[in-house]
Formats: structure tokens, sequence, C-alpha cells
């Protein structure tokens, strides 16, 4: 099998950037001690850590894609279903956001005009499997008038705009914080972003990679600050953390079949056959 998007695409381990990446953030200079591998020694060389950080990130991906493959995540068979879901799986499981959106394509409304003039009474109807369908109507209602408003519905006109002025405006319409905008922007528009979730922050934390105080931030510029600024590489990455931390990784977890046991359990870590014990 394939090392996925790192081969398959010939991607190499150095990072860059396109006119589609967050450029003005410095990622490499931005991590905390405190919250990005608390116990690394920060005398070290700055290219050595850089390095070392790079190597290890792209070891668990190689891993997990050897073990688990390609996981095709979202599930969607348009860019507006998978953002409506998006922002209806807040807080529930994908079970139940997948049968409101089944009522919603049952009704005929699963469209940015559809919601549009969907009375406000008859959407949380139709979302009510979703749980807190009242608070999640004002949202998707919210997002449905950002998208008139600023690009009359079109989403085409919406993916024409640059990453980091679309995630500006994602995060100012109510109720969409940043996981919520950068699932929208990654697997919605295809745009070069990480998502990071609770299962991220778990499995790295239990492998002593950050911090559990770790920001959301944090976490995000640990991967696009060491991984290529590609599209499809992040997004296969999250998908394949997400299964891990569904499947293996949970609150209670099974460290005895976990794929990453072997290359970085124990606070040892072997990159490309080169141990390195976790300082």
């Amino acid at each position: 099998m394939s090392n996925g998007i790192l081969e398959e695409r010939n991607i190499g381990i150095m990072g860059f950037r396109d006119r589609n990446c967050l450029s003005p953030i410095h990622w490499f200079s931005t991590f905390s001690h405190y919250s990005i591998i608390p116990a690394f020694h920060f005398s070290r060389r700055l290219g050595y850590r850089r390095n070392f950080m790079r190597r290890l990130l792209v070891t668990i991906y190689r891993k997990l894609y050897k073990t688990y493959g390609p996981r095709n995540w979202w599930p969607g068979e348009t860019s507006f279903e998978v953002m409506v879901g998006a922002i209806l799986t807040q807080n529930t499981s994908w079970r139940n956001v997948e049968k409101a959106i089944q009522k919603l394509k049952g009704k005929g409304v699963l469209n940015p005009e559809g919601i549009h003039h969907l009375k406000k009474s008859e959407l949380a109807r139709l979302i009510k499997s979703s749980g807190y369908y009242r608070i999640k109507t004002d949202r998707l209602k919210s997002f449905i008038d950002f998208l008139f408003k600023e690009y009359d519905g079109d989403l085409k006109r919406m993916k024409r705009e640059r990453l980091e002025e679309l995630r500006e405006k994602l995060l100012a319409v109510k109720g969409v914080g940043p996981e919520t905008a950068d699932s929208i922007l990654l697997y919605g528009v295809k745009k070069p972003i990480f998502v990071v979730d609770a299962y991220t922050k778990r499995i790295l934390s239990r492998h002593g990679i950050i911090s559990e105080k770790a920001s959301y931030e944090e976490v995000q510029k640990l991967f696009m600050g060491h991984l290529p600024c590609d599209e499809k590489l992040f997004n296969e990455y999250h998908a394949l953390l997400v299964y891990l931390g569904k499947t293996v990784c949970k609150k209670v977890p099974r460290c005895d079949i976990c794929p990453l046991r072997d290359k970085i359990g124990n606070k040892k870590w072997e990159i490309e056959g080169r141990k390195v014990t976790h300082l």
C-alpha cells in the first residue's frame, strides 16, 4: 500500500506556501514552550527541532495510512451538503446528522435557496435529529444569510475568495467557531487548512507531543508549520486521526491495538529507523 498523499503526489517532507495558505503567519516561531512538546529543550538548534517535528508528523501519517487506508471523508454529494453537515455535527454524532440531512434532501431544500426560503420552524423540524436543533437552526440560517449577503448564494464565488479573508468572514458568522469554519474551508471549498478537533488533541497529548492545555491555534500551527500546504494531505491526515480517535484512542483507550504504539508509544519516537528519546 502506498503512503497516501505524500507518496502519490510526490510531496516531500519540506513544507511550502502558496497563495491559498495562511502566509502572513510565521508558523515556526509561534509555538509555546508550555503547550507544544513541553519537555523538549529549547536550547537545541531551531533547525533540528523543525526537522524532528516534521519527520515525526510524517511518520504518524504514514503509519495511519498504511494501517487504515484512505478514509474518503467528508461524506457528502455536494459542497453545500458538506457545509451544512459541518454546522449540524456540532456536539452530536454523525449518525444523527445524517438523519437530518436525509430529511432536508427528502424535502428538496438541501441547497442555499431552499434553506434561505425555509421558515425557521420548518427547518427546526427537519434537523431535529441533530440535537440542539433550535440553536442549530439559528446558526444554519446565519450561515445562509452570510452566503447570500457576501456571495448572492453562489458557492463558486465563495470558493474564489482567498483563504485568509474567507476564514475571517466565516468566524464572524454567529455560531461558527474555528473547527466549524475550518471544516467548511477544508472539506467544503477545498482550501488547504488543517482542522483540529477533540480527537486530534487527545491523540497528540497522550503521546506527549502537545500539552492537554494546547490551544486550537497552537495545534493547527504545529501541523501547518511542518507539513506541505496541501488540501488533500490535510484532508486525509485529519480523517485518519478522527478514525483512530473513534475506534482506538477513545476516552478509555485501546493502546494494545494502536498502530502508533510501536512508533511513538512509551514516549519513544522512531523516525525512519532512528530512535529519538522524548526528553
